[in-house]
């Protein structure tokens, strides 16, 4: 099990809130509602980013599973947006926190940003850090993003994916349904296939796929410091822990168990992906591997698409890096995107 979230300088009160049993999503919610403050002045760049000039909404909405998702959304208040980009997240992650600075940046450049927590994670409802079916995670993300594509205040803007880890497998399934309905995606260090070390061997992986039809819900999948594998700068990993909804806990069976065909699956079907793509990728990741980026580059029947690997950068390109590659991702991302727009126009 997970060691207990110990914050420097909070309240007996809020380390109360910090010790409750997050599993449910009311208690990530009374969490979140919490520390809101506390985290919005942390010193991390991305929380420094200016929101004044935007329009930020959050919301509630039940999906046609009866579940109850959390969505926000960041726009330009006096500006029509050149297009729109649609967020999905880490595993363990939710679209609040240190994203909050990543959709402010793209807003203030003009874009318009949307992103939900998947249900189980962050602040909808659901099990926490459970994947019941990572295809049906899939169609509420699809269900999701359709309501605002048929907002008529957006007809005819360009419309762009954006995950992270799992986030990029999840946009990658989402393209594979709908081959013909996104202008491009932004694909952060996908979770296509994990390294080798993020496995376990193959005799106790054959165990615990055993053991995952009879016990789902089991948190007793190996468990490695995530952080400090994907957070390169030292103060950043420190400033994790302020990310308490966030999923720290051992796997559960069946959510390993997704998340592993899933990669499975993409790895086979990397030459299917047709749509405009910017791959962006930290050389040092041990966390989703690489290479596979680099092959879903090359294998991707897009006409358009872009690779980078940044030199000696970890998983968490967008958290976990110095400030100036953290800046110096946004801004490839920006260029990408500005671009698309541009010859969309032209």
């Amino acid at each position: 099990m997970v060691q207990p979230q110990q914050l420097k300088d909070i309240s007996n009160e809020l380390q109360k809130i910090l010790d409750t049993n997050m599993d449910q999503a009311q208690e990530r919610r009374r969490a979140r509602e919490a520390f809101k403050e506390i985290q919005n002045g942390i010193n991390h760049c991305l929380m420094k980013i200016p929101y004044e000039g935007l329009k930020i909404e959050e919301s509630y909405e039940v999906n046609s599973r009866g579940l109850q998702i959390f969505t926000k959304s960041w726009l330009p208040k006096t500006s029509r947006p050149k297009a729109l980009v649609f967020f999905c997240h880490g595993y363990g992650e939710t679209c609040t926190f240190t994203f909050e600075g990543v959709a402010r940046k793209l807003a203030l450049s003009g874009y318009g940003v949307f992103a939900m927590d998947y249900p189980g994670f962050g602040l909808s409802q659901g099990l926490h850090g459970y994947i019941s079916s990572l295809e049906e995670l899939v169609d509420d993300v699809v269900e999701q993003y359709a309501k605002v594509k048929e907002n008529t205040d957006y007809s005819g803007l360009p419309s762009f994916l954006f995950g992270q880890s799992l986030g990029g497998a999840v946009a990658l399934k989402v393209h594979l349904k709908q081959p013909n309905a996104w202008t491009g995606a932004i694909l952060v260090a996908p979770m296509c296939k994990f390294t080798d070390n993020m496995i376990p061997p193959w005799i106790l992986l054959k165990i615990l796929i055993s053991i995952a039809y009879l016990f789902p819900k089991l948190k007793i999948v190996p468990h490695q410091n995530f952080v400090k594998m994907a957070f390169r700068d030292l103060r950043k990993r420190e400033l994790a822990a302020y990310n308490v909804i966030a999923y720290k806990d051992t796997a559960r069976l069946w959510t390993a168990l997704e998340c592993l065909r899933t990669t499975q699956e993409l790895e086979r079907r990397l030459e299917e992906v047709s749509l405009p793509l910017l791959i962006l990728h930290g050389e040092a990741d041990v966390v989703t591997d690489p290479s596979v980026s680099k092959a879903l580059y090359e294998k991707a029947s897009s006409s358009d698409k872009t690779f980078k690997l940044y030199k000696d950068a970890y998983h968490s390109l967008l958290e976990g890096e110095t400030d100036g590659m953290i800046f110096q991702v946004l801004g490839d991302i920006i260029f990408w995107l500005d671009n698309r727009c541009l010859n969309k126009k032209q």
